[in-house]
């Protein structure tokens, strides 16, 4: 009777070995999956905050190429033209998120404007059961949309001498800025009202 008992133990000892072997192993993937998936939430902030941080920028210089259309009535042009974005300003926040920038393009069109970045977290996903993951880094994208909400302003020419004084713009978010070329207001005080800066789905 004996013998037998010692023979069922010794029978179960390897299976037992093998289910320890198998929890074990579903254990580090699991682990591996959570650490991917932190990874790339960790990489896809970086993105977002990178892109947010140089449209903000690229919006902060709209400034002196805004106001020196205005006079000639020129608002139109400037509102279509290409610009050069703020990448340094994304680059610098990548990095505050433990991330590298891999690109940084932009995408003019009239009244909207787009910077879109992507970036590579530093932090491999580096398990054991998951070949090839010491390699592996978590990649993410964003887009930044740069939107002028305050279309067809209302140009006065006061004097008859065709240099537009005043313009009134009534923007889509229902606030009314009546703004005079020859005394403008400091940039900051209006760019939040006439840009909107906002993340989108690319």
């Amino acid at each position: 009777m004996r013998t037998r008992l010692r023979g069922d133990a010794g029978q179960a000892f390897p299976i037992y070995i093998v289910m320890v072997a198998g929890l074990l192993f579903l254990a580090l993937a699991f682990f591996a999956v959570g650490k991917a998936a932190a990874l790339r939430n960790g990489s896809q902030g970086a993105a977002d905050a990178a892109a947010l941080a140089a449209a903000q920028k690229a919006r902060d210089d709209f400034g002196t190429g805004f106001y020196a259309s205005l006079p000639g009535n020129t608002l139109d042009v400037f509102l279509g033209a290409p610009f050069v974005p703020p990448c340094s300003e994304a680059e610098r926040l990548a990095n505050a998120n433990e991330a590298d920038m891999t690109l940084c393009v932009p995408s003019n069109g009239y009244l909207r404007d787009t910077i879109t970045v992507e970036v590579k977290g530093r932090d491999p996903v580096d398990s054991p059961v998951l070949p090839g993951s010491r390699s592996k880094f978590a990649e993410a994208e964003a887009t930044a949309l740069i939107e002028f909400r305050c279309p067809n302003p209302i140009a006065v020419d006061t004097t008859g001498d065709g240099i537009i004084d005043l313009f009134t713009f009534t923007c889509r978010n229902g606030k009314i800025l009546e703004i005079v070329p020859a005394s403008p207001p400091p940039w900051e005080s209006v760019s939040r009202t006439l840009f909107d800066v906002r993340l989108v789905d690319q």
